[in-house]
């Protein structure tokens, strides 16, 4: 008894709710992250910012984010099997190399004056091509860094959590960078940020885990791929919402320059703010999963979490002051970051580890592939109803998601529940 709840006290404290942090690849890792990170929020309000200002168009501000996240639709299938086959630690020291480049290269083009719209589209899709590849590996790659099941889940919470700590920095400073010396520093500073997780990559100790030979085309291990994840009611459920998320919800994101400036009557730094609200409230929903133990009773979560960010959205419709809008960010990137981490987690709990990729890119699919399609729609519409209008009505779709998500829970809780007694998260007792 005694035993008993001295781990109970250990896993109400800090330290478990840091656990995964013991793993020195991981605590590497997560470092090397944080830093660059930061620069890749700088950049991503940057180039909304750089977009939005060298157009005056909602819609062009839609084809960029378009321009990032469309090769993740086209690729990501593909980079799944080649995480399943390819060196996952090597492949992930190759990709952040080259997303340096681009920022640099992005940086070049803005303080030498030599940039138009269509440069930024060119380096977005090669950025979005990277981030196919980049996604499905680093999500893959968690499980080769931690060693232990039992701190798969909360790595890949405390993974949300440096995210969305980035987020809360990154963008606030972007805002204060660009009003003070413009958007190339943010730029040059993204590049410089990846030396961080580039050098945490080289000093690994990574054990390389022998992989079978691959007798069998990419062709038929990607059909194996979707004959798994869409065979599976949990898979197949968890990735469909995820995506009505990314299309109808996520764009939300391309029209926060507009809701600054013209609704708010605000210029970069009110951008920067309104991004930073959103980092706060993801960061509280990381450290909320991070406190979980495991997966189990994540899907009711899953369906409370996506329920809250659609009912945020709505709200953020009417919002004209800058401090309700900011606490309503605030509720909508703890619902936002609840519902992606969560599903994340689930993924990685249930799926097989020779299929880890492969189900990773069909995350990644879903989670990127379908924001530039819900980025150009959301551009369109705003031009021919209004920015308010469209929030609400991106609002409504992802709660109307959550409800039918809702309805199939006790059919996935059925198929769930025996791969838990599998993986020893839950008794196997009746």
């Amino acid at each position: 008894m005694e035993r008993v709840n001295s781990d109970l006290d250990d896993q109400k404290g800090w330290r478990f709710i840091f656990r995964a942090l013991s793993h020195r690849n991981y605590r590497l890792f997560f470092g090397g992250q944080s830093i660059s990170l930061i620069g890749t929020w700088m950049q991503q309000i940057a180039v909304s910012w750089l977009a939005y200002r060298l157009t005056d168009s909602a819609v062009w501000l839609g084809v960029v984010g378009f321009s990032t996240r469309i090769p993740a639709l086209v690729l990501a299938p593909f980079a799944g099997v080649l995480a399943d086959r390819w060196n996952r630690h090597r492949t992930l020291v190759v990709t952040q190399t080259l997303s340096m480049i681009q920022a640099l290269i992005l940086a070049a083009l803005v303080l030498t004056g030599w940039v138009t719209i269509w440069e930024v589209i060119v380096l977005s899709l090669f950025l979005g091509a990277i981030n196919a590849l980049d996604v499905p590996v680093r999500q893959s790659f968690i499980v080769d860094m931690v060693e232990s099941g039992e701190d798969l889940s909360n790595a890949i919470a405390l993974n949300s959590t440096m995210v969305n700590g980035a987020r809360l920095i990154g963008p606030s400073v972007a805002g204060v960078l660009i009003a003070a010396v413009g958007e190339g520093m943010c730029f040059l500073l993204n590049g410089l940020s990846f030396i961080a997780v580039i050098a945490a990559l080289l000093a690994m100790r990574v054990r390389h885990k022998e992989k079978p030979a691959q007798d069998q085309r990419i062709w038929r291990e990607l059909k194996e791929g979707f004959s798994y994840a869409f065979g599976s009611l949990p898979i197949r459920a968890l990735i469909l919402l995820l995506a009505v998320i990314s299309l109808m919800g996520m764009p939300y994101v391309v029209l926060m320059p507009i809701f600054a400036g013209k609704i708010l009557h605000g210029g970069p730094r009110t951008l920067g703010f309104l991004m930073g609200a959103t980092g706060i409230g993801a960061l509280f929903g990381a450290l909320y999963l991070a406190s979980r133990k495991n997966a189990v009773g994540l899907m009711k979560v899953v369906v409370f979490a996506s329920g809250i960010f659609g009912a945020g959205l709505i709200i953020l419709s009417f919002s004209r002051h800058l401090y309700f809008a900011l606490f309503i960010l605030v509720v909508i990137g703890f619902g936002m970051i609840i519902e992606m981490a969560a599903t994340n987690t689930l993924l990685q709990t249930i799926v097989d580890e020779d299929k880890r990729g492969r189900i990773m890119s069909f995350y990644a699919m879903a989670f990127m592939g379908m924001v530039p399609f819900g980025s150009l729609l959301a551009g369109s519409l705003a031009d021919a109803i209004g920015t308010p209008e469209t929030i609400m009505l991106c609002g409504i779709c992802c709660i109307l998601g959550s409800l039918v998500f809702a309805l199939k829970l006790p059919a996935i809780r059925k198929v769930s529940q025996p791969i838990y007694r599998e993986k020893g998260l839950i008794s196997n007792q009746p």
